[in-house]
């Protein structure tokens, strides 16, 4: 399987280390966030390659994983303008190619497992073409909150709105059918956004996988604090 990173953001709500240090790279207990991911999809088996976007201060992620461990199955493309999450996946669409991929928000932290998340998509109805992990959050204002019917399919979505109908979060964690690459097409233009765009066409060919542990999206000085505190040590 493939997985593509998406880890070119800004991080506006970071600032001032996002300045100096790109938001895929922002230490969680001593280590880059980047790090944990390739760790979960390389040490767990996941992935056999990763292509990672970069964008803002391009260079130091460069240099990043040209030191990694599991550079020579890393891939990495610049955009020097931002495409959106989506038109970042379209944008690779040959590299993909005609097998179910993941496509993972870096400057998340979690410690789920991934490759249940990728057999519950191999197990699913025919007509599914994306699962998705998806968490219980505490600001759910902030999130995509989903709802599900009794089968975990997504019967609906709602991006950051005033009021949520409830707390299950989209963890922009996804394994994609590679029939997802042609709806992105079929849009007809480079720059698209998974969460306003795409995911509320799929539905409900969406399901859900519910993860009960540890799950933070670290998007402010708040949630690294949080994150510091909370995150589980593995053994």
């Amino acid at each position: 399987m493939k997985a593509l990173l998406l880890a070119a953001g800004l991080g506006t709500r970071l600032r001032p280390l996002t300045e100096t240090v790109p938001k895929c790279l922002v230490p969680i207990r001593g280590r880059p966030l980047l790090d944990y991911w390739l760790d979960h999809l390389f040490g767990q088996g996941i992935a056999d390659e990763v292509r990672i976007n970069t964008h803002h201060l391009a260079d130091r992620v460069i240099d990043h994983v040209t030191q990694s461990r599991w550079r020579e199955r890393i891939e990495l493309v610049h955009e020097d303008t931002l495409l959106g999450t989506g038109g970042t996946v379209l944008a690779s669409r040959e590299w993909l190619g005609k097998a179910p991929f993941l496509v993972i928000h870096a400057d998340n932290l979690t410690d789920a497992d991934l490759g249940e998340l990728v057999a519950a998509h191999n197990s699913a109805d025919t007509d599914i073409l994306m699962t998705l992990l998806a968490f219980r959050t505490d600001r759910p204002k902030d999130c995509g909150i989903l709802e599900l019917d009794r089968r975990s399919r997504v019967i609906g979505f709602h991006e950051k709105v005033s009021n949520p109908p409830g707390n299950l979060a989209n963890g922009a964690v996804y394994v994609f059918a590679p029939e997802v690459l042609d709806h992105l097409a079929a849009l007809g233009r480079p720059v698209i956004d998974l969460s306003t765009e795409v995911i509320p066409a799929l539905v409900p060919r969406i399901q859900a996988k519910v993860h009960k542990g540890f799950f933070r999206d670290i998007g402010s000085p708040e949630a690294m604090a949080e994150a510091e505190a909370q995150f589980p040590e593995r053994p």
